[in-house]
């Protein structure tokens, strides 16, 4: 099984880095190692290839970015871990459902080590949990296949300012409440849940053997 390169990238622009990871799609070859990139964006709302202009209710200051992946539209900002995978899904022999399942599973055996419960929704791709029998969001997802290989990732709130996201119908929901690691598990720290999600993604991709380094090359 090839190598997986794993990046820690730190606060990086979102176009700049969705422009990275299209030219690393179009250009990489069949040898070429698969690739996750752990970061955070500065403010910024992103509309998926379904998204509707009127789940946008008051983006304000914050920039609004349409992208090429699936999904509606949802707010990244800093304190929340992004996870991008570049991964040849052919090579793989994996698929969209599986990658969905995979990253849904990560973030929710994560939340289990934090001692909470958390769930996938078959019809409304992300994580959520229970508040006082509310059911609230606290991962999303896109991805976008492209030559047989995955880019796009998911999006675990950890320790943000989540107010940006009353500005819209989250995921194209109107009244949805997001939630945040903070919120729901003070105690564990964003580096310990960020290291378990990448230790459960690694896992569901058979473990492969896995180099890491920070920044591009």
């Amino acid at each position: 099984m090839p190598p997986i390169k794993v990046c820690y990238l730190g606060q990086v622009p979102y176009e700049d880095t969705w422009q990275r990871m299209q030219e690393y799609t179009n250009t990489r070859g069949p040898d070429d190692a698969d690739q996750i990139w752990i970061l955070e964006h500065p403010p910024v709302f992103t509309q998926g290839l379904a998204g509707k202009d009127e789940h946008l209710l008051a983006p304000g200051d914050i920039p609004v970015v349409k992208v090429d992946r699936g999904g509606q539209v949802t707010y990244h900002g800093p304190g929340q871990l992004v996870v991008y995978l570049l991964l040849d899904v052919k090579r793989l022999g994996s698929g969209v459902r599986h990658l969905v399942t995979l990253m849904e599973t990560s973030v929710v055996e994560a939340l289990k080590q934090a001692g909470v419960e958390a769930y996938p929704k078959p019809d409304a791709p992300g994580v959520y949990v229970k508040i006082d029998h509310e059911e609230c969001k606290i991962a999303s997802l896109g991805l976008r296949i492209r030559r047989g290989c995955s880019f796009h990732g998911l999006a675990f709130n950890l320790d943000m300012n989540a107010s940006p996201f009353l500005r819209i119908n989250p995921c194209g929901y109107q009244g949805l409440r997001m939630t945040q690691l903070a919120e729901v598990a003070p105690k564990v720290t964003p580096e310990e849940a960020t290291h378990w999600v990448l230790n459960h993604l690694i896992e569901g991709l058979g473990n492969p053997t896995i180099t890491e380094q920070k920044g591009l090359d």
